[in-house]
């Protein structure tokens, strides 16, 4: 680099996974022999990354349970790419909060995540029990990864109004359902999530919600202009969603279809996408 000449951005992949089937179990895995059902560790998503010329990323939980997140975070001090951990944490614990204390004494946890599209209360963001776990979160600075589905959004603003100090970020779009075309009631609802300006977005997750045999850029673009609209490119951030979108293409594939999909964008709006806004929401 010459004298004068600023370094390139940071691209920050701000969503992606690691497993041990050997460790732990992943009850939402699909049955059968697949692509999912096999170890993914540091040194597969390596080469990716380089490839890409990703220079960090985020690990995101897959399994609920304390002993996963030591173990990201084990996995994280010994791989200076990986920047950040998103565990998970049971905040409906009466003792969320030394939990939390116990695992920020480590370095590189920077969120909480719990698979609420998996829970068969429609509202259990809105519980009491989850409002005081999410505000042990705030108290300690941590982000708060919503992993919805496109009913959730409803209770989103009320969430923020109850944990106003809370940063979230809404994880694969709130996975619309791009397979069938579908744009409402998901378009008119994360629209009113993005008028709260503490709420970031991922434009991750979305060619598993395809028709994952034939998917196209042009399937993504009507949903990937929605979030640009609404959210700005102050407020988007990629995540590859790796290994999981092996589902549907590889990581090369999904980092490409990503660009493609948001259009012609600045070279400050480029970086902001696949890079600054992680590093800024996530403190990293």
């Amino acid at each position: 680099m010459t004298t004068g000449e600023s370094a390139p951005p940071t691209v920050v992949d701000a969503h992606h996974h690691l497993w041990d089937l050997d460790r732990f179990d992943y009850p939402w895995m699909p049955p059968g022999e697949n692509v999912l059902r096999k170890t993914y560790l540091p040194e597969h998503l390596a080469p990716h990354l380089k490839r890409t010329g990703a220079d960090k990323a985020v690990v995101v939980q897959a399994q609920h349970s304390v002993e996963e997140a030591g173990w990201l975070l084990d996995l994280a001090e010994a791989n200076d790419f990986m920047a950040g951990v998103v565990a998970w944490v049971d905040l409906t614990s009466r003792n969320v909060g030394d939990v939390l204390d116990g695992l920020l004494q480590r370095t590189g946890l920077v969120g909480i995540r719990h698979l609420v599209h998996d829970e068969p209360d429609d509202r259990w963001l809105l519980r009491d029990d989850v409002i005081r776990g999410l505000r042990e979160l705030a108290r300690r600075g941590l982000a708060y990864d919503l992993l919805l589905r496109p009913q959730h959004l409803q209770y989103v603003a009320p969430l923020a109004e109850k944990v106003p100090d809370l940063r979230m970020v809404v994880d694969h779009i709130a996975k619309p359902l791009i397979a069938a075309g579908t744009m409402e009631p998901w378009a008119t609802d994360i629209a009113a999530v993005a008028a709260l300006p503490s709420v970031y977005c991922k434009v991750s997750g979305m060619v598993t919600e395809t028709d994952m045999a034939n998917w196209t850029v042009e399937d993504l673009k009507p949903y990937m202009a929605h979030v640009i609209e609404h959210f700005g490119f102050d407020r988007l951030m990629f995540g590859s969603d790796w290994p999981v979108c092996l589902l549907a293409g590889t990581y090369k594939q999904v980092f490409e279809a990503t660009l493609a999909a948001a259009g012609s964008i600045s070279d400050d709006d480029r970086a902001a996408l696949m890079g600054g806004n992680a590093t800024a929401f996530y403190r990293l």
